[in-house]
């Protein structure tokens, strides 16, 4: 989920920070069977994590935060230190099963830029905005999605993915629990209401859905200008994520070789045009890793380069940084939700493996 804004020496992705360090692969599309282990492991959430966000604090990375969902009627979001413990102050409680979490850096409200961290509260069909780094509420109650569609289950909200166009103006796309064959994925434009409060105005709906399952997933490459998701139990789909682009399928890939559900999505930058796009095979307790860029016969080509097996169970969600974050995380950060209600850091450099980087 990447966006092109420099901040304190580092480019941000949209839910996640990179710079480009000196790296070249080699391929590698399957497993050798070892197990990647984190380096640290969450406290638990009360009942259910399910998607994790970092907010890079740019005056010392050390300090960034984990922002991870407790998807509960009685839900919460959960902020974490980089060793995995829970931030009371911080920690929103009294939520309606939020799903999904994105950030995003440098909304304008009355005359300030604000980060943002932005959750879908799946039962009141609302999304809620919280400012970063003291999680307080900034939406005025909330953002009404979807609305007017009356089928079952159309206002469920599950996905979120944030996006900071070229022009400065940032987007949230949103998916939700059932939907349309055409049209499923809402995307939203955020902006101040005039007293220093987000709001939404719905800019288009689109993307394909198989009917299969569900779309929760959501990952935005700023840099580039698409948006991902996972057409769950299907594979990867791809979009502009400008609207006035058009609303054309670019690609599908990832259409075989999964156990079960296609989830969680997230992007991790080498250059401003190559890089991996790492996706949850849930059922089998790994991550697939597929090229971000394609080839001059086909831009949108995004080939399985290796196979990652780790130690978190049923993985919805996942976020990764490729910032330094202090002397545990020095070469980058991936977060990795397990069902045994924590969320599981590991070091960027085991993910790679010698297999498929070559880190200088």
């Amino acid at each position: 989920m990447k966006r092109d804004k420099i901040l304190a020496g580092f480019v941000v992705i949209a839910g996640l920070s990179c710079h480009t360090p000196n790296m070249a692969f080699t391929a590698a599309d399957k497993s050798d069977g070892a197990i990647v282990k984190p380096l640290y492991i969450t406290e638990q959430v009360a009942n259910d994590a399910d998607d994790p966000a970092v907010w890079i604090n740019r005056n010392d990375p050390s300090k960034s935060l984990i922002i991870g969902t407790d998807k509960d009627m009685d839900g919460s979001l959960y902020v974490f230190d980089l060793k995995g413990k829970i931030i009371h102050d911080k920690t929103v409680k009294g939520l309606k099963r939020p799903n999904n979490v994105d950030i995003e850096y440098g909304l304008s409200l009355n005359g300030k830029l604000v980060d943002i961290a932005v959750t879908t509260e799946r039962y009141t069909h609302k999304l809620r905005v919280f400012s970063l780094p003291d999680m307080k509420p900034i939406d005025n109650g909330g953002l009404e999605m979807f609305v007017g569609d009356v089928q079952p289950e159309y206002r469920d909200l599950m996905g979120i993915a944030l996006y900071r166009d070229r022009a400065g103006k940032i987007f949230a796309f949103v998916g939700r629990k059932a939907g349309p064959a055409e049209g499923y994925l809402g995307q939203y434009l955020l902006e101040d209401d005039g007293k220093g409060n987000v709001k939404a105005s719905l800019v288009r709906k689109f993307g394909s859905f198989s009917g299969r399952k569900e779309i929760e997933s959501i990952a935005v490459d700023d840099a580039l200008g698409f948006v991902y998701y996972s057409d769950e139990r299907v594979g990867v789909k791809q979009y502009y994520a400008d609207a006035d682009k058009g609303n054309e399928q670019l690609a599908i890939f990832g259409t075989s070789g999964f156990a079960a559900d296609h989830e969680g999505i997230s992007i991790y930058q080498l250059t401003d045009s190559t890089g991996y796009i790492l996706v949850s095979d849930q059922g089998a307790n790994r991550f697939r890793i597929f090229s971000r860029e394609g080839n001059k016969a086909n831009p949108y080509d995004h080939r399985l380069l290796k196979t990652v097996n780790v130690s978190a169970r049923q993985s919805d969600g996942s976020e990764v940084v490729s910032v330094p974050l202090g002397i545990d995380f020095p070469k980058g950060l991936f977060v990795v939700m397990s069902d045994e209600r924590t969320f599981h850091l590991y070091r960027w450099e085991d993910i790679a493996g010698n297999e498929l980087f070559s880190i200088q």
